[in-house]
């Protein structure tokens, strides 16, 4: 049986066909396979959420994977960033866990964190 994918690489989002034989129709580029590929062996997604802090003008600060991480730990991976709270200023880009879930991938923050006299 046919499967369909609704590629996400680019905002096309061409209707890519995988046949029974295995065979990729339908995407306009070279991208559009690749992604299906991936999407059949190892689909992967990059994770964004929030975490906890200490400052009450900022009681959630926003954060993401640094890459895409197997779309298969993503609920786990949630459970370890609910654990988190920061207690310290942050800047943007610094990692709030290294190496999630024996992952390449890192916590970034994605919104700065600095106690209300100081940010600008």
């Amino acid at each position: 049986m046919a499967k369909e994918f609704i590629c996400i690489v680019c905002p096309r989002g061409c209707r890519v066909i995988v046949d029974d034989q295995g065979s990729i129709s339908g995407n306009q580029c070279k991208r559009g396979e690749i992604y299906v590929k991936n999407e059949m062996t190892n689909p992967t997604r990059i994770l964004t959420t929030t975490v906890k802090t200490i400052f009450p003008e900022i009681p959630r600060a926003s954060v993401k994977t640094d890459q895409p991480i197997p779309k298969g730990l993503l609920m786990k991976a949630m459970e370890e960033i609910n654990k988190i709270v920061i207690d310290k200023e942050m800047n943007i880009g610094d990692i709030v866990i290294e190496h999630i879930l024996n992952t390449n991938a890192n916590i970034v923050l994605t919104k700065e964190i600095k106690r209300k006299e100081e940010r600008k």
